[in-house]
């Protein structure tokens, strides 16, 4: 049954019919690009300025990392076509129907951190320009107001469902284009792309620590999408062409450079004129000071759209994966506890807890363990041949046990093992200066490489520890397994506690 925009949609993780995949890959840029077309990005694009770079020198940090990034994370928008559902249920088949909690997990509170990190960042410069155009005082519970309407209207376009959110986000993904591009504009008079920051020269060995730091911060963002792709990507037709949906993925990840420029120019503003804000990592208040008057009153509709528009993309998933651990709330019931929920943390952290500065750190802590759970994915893919049986997939939701991909007691052994050991590494390689430094921080020259350890390690791990733990070839289609041996295993029998046992059938391939 197709919906509208105004009925709320129903549908959580279970597979989406065939009739009702009505979305096309033009819709899902919209969202991949809109999730992060707003001033929250431009935040990240400021810290290559606050690490002491220069302006070519964050540009190319910039550069580098949404390459990177965006190759990382291409791959994992093709798992929601093929099986209907998000992304954590589709990682049944690489880490078990109960395995599969972990993606659940890590993408519920991905969602929840980038969701607070929109409000505070949009509210606070909706205040800020409010404070100077209309001339209010600004005070906490003016910023509380603006919070709780930012955080409420968020919530009630996810309670709606995806196709409100895909409304919002074609509008919003526009508008904010057009108004980052009259920012730059704003600030062409007082920008010097000769700004040389803290004047470190290129290949330095003091150079390569804070390069390194500002790639990987631009790096994550586009990773930190690897969760939620799939929430967009099960109402495109099963057959959407894989590598044009790839393509499509880099292509607007590629489009988030305008805001991720627009943050290091104008940080590079701050740093010349107000200096003192950098140094206290409060971008939007410094933002505010050096704007041109004429830009405020654009700022503050750009910090509403792209909030609305970042909010929705990260809390919409919230639901669908919560209630895909939690079977018996339905979408809508879900996306409206979790969304209760993280609004009561955003005003606690913000107002109570001071935790707006760490919260980047929680999040950069998230994707290093979510990157070696979408290298697995990935890697698992391509040894599957791309063979699935999505409908194996919904057991834990419908409470059974057995199935293709019940492995060893709903856990696979292989998929699980890499993912921790590669996520222990990579939190131990951790060095955020100030925040969090993990026992093997400094063992690179205090070098953060965490990010390389969470995409190198799994993919040594994981198909050696396919070749140990080898998984019954009934999973691995009419073709077989590519690179990685399998055994031949009795697939054990569906059971709950209504029916008799029942069997799925591997043999209706979705490829």
């Amino acid at each position: 049954m197709r919906s509208s925009v105004t009925t709320v949609e129903q549908y959580g993780v279970d597979s989406i019919p065939d009739v009702d995949r009505d979305a096309s890959i033009l819709d899902f840029v919209r969202l991949c690009w809109g999730g992060a077309n707003s001033i929250a990005t431009a935040v990240l694009g400021a810290f290559p300025i606050m690490f002491g770079l220069s302006f070519w020198q964050a540009t190319a940090a910039a550069v580098l990392g949404l390459i990177v990034g965006s190759l990382v994370l291409a791959p994992m928008s093709i798992f929601g076509p093929i099986n209907g559902t998000n992304n954590a249920v589709s990682s049944s088949a690489h880490f078990g129907v109960v395995g599969r909690i972990v993606g659940s997990f890590l993408s519920l509170l991905t969602a929840i951190a980038f969701f607070a990190i929109s409000v505070w960042s949009s509210g606070d410069a909706v205040v800020g320009a409010a404070r100077v155009v209309f001339h209010v005082r600004g005070s906490e519970l003016q910023v509380a107001s603006v919070y709780a309407v930012f955080a409420v209207s968020v919530l009630i376009v996810c309670i709606y469902g995806f196709k409100m959110m895909l409304l919002i986000n074609k509008i919003a993904v526009v508008a904010s284009t057009i108004l980052f591009v009259f920012g730059l504009a704003a600030f062409v008079t007082l920008f010097n792309p000769k700004f040389a920051g803290a004047g470190l020269r290129w290949g330095a060995s003091g150079f390569w620590p804070p390069f390194i730091s500002s790639t990987l911060i631009v790096l994550a963002n586009p990773i930190s999408f690897g969760a939620f792709l799939g929430d967009w990507t099960r109402y495109l037709p099963r057959r959407t062409n894989k590598r044009s949906l790839i393509i499509a993925t880099i292509v607007a990840q590629l489009l988030t450079f305008l805001p991720f420029l627009f943050g290091i120019v104008t940080a590079s503003v701050i740093a010349i004129h107000a200096p003192d804000y950098l140094a206290r990592a409060e971008y939007t208040g410094g933002l505010l000071v050096v704007a041109p008057h004429w830009f405020l009153a654009p700022l503050l509709l750009l910090a509403v759209l792209s909030g609305m528009s970042t909010g929705t993309t990260s809390l919409y998933g919230t639901g669908l994966d919560f209630s895909s651990v939690f079977p018996r709330l339905s979408r809508p019931q879900a996306t409206l506890l979790i969304g209760a929920i993280s609004c009561a943390l955003i005003f606690v952290g913000r107002f109570y807890f001071s935790l707006f500065g760490s919260i980047s750190t929680f999040v950069s802590l998230i994707i290093v363990t979510t990157t070696p759970w979408m290298v697995i994915m990935i890697i698992g893919y391509v040894v599957r041949r791309g063979f699935y049986i999505p409908d194996a997939m919904q057991i834990f939701n419908r409470r059974q046990t057995g199935g293709p991909y019940w492995f060893s007691g709903g856990w696979n052994v292989a998929g699980m093992f890499a993912w921790i050991v590669s996520s222990v590494v990579a939190l131990l390689t951790v060095n955020i200066r100030g925040h969090f430094v993990g026992w093997l921080g400094n063992f690179a020259g205090g070098l953060d490489v965490s990010l390389v350890a969470a995409m190198i390690l799994p993919a040594v791990l994981y198909p050696v520890c396919l070749e140990l733990f080898p998984e019954p070839r009934a999973i691995y289609g009419p073709a077989g397994s590519r690179f990685v041996r399998t055994i031949d295993v009795p697939i054990a029998p569906i059971v709950d506690s209504l029916r008799p046992a029942v069997k799925i059938s591997t043999r209706d391939p979705v490829a």
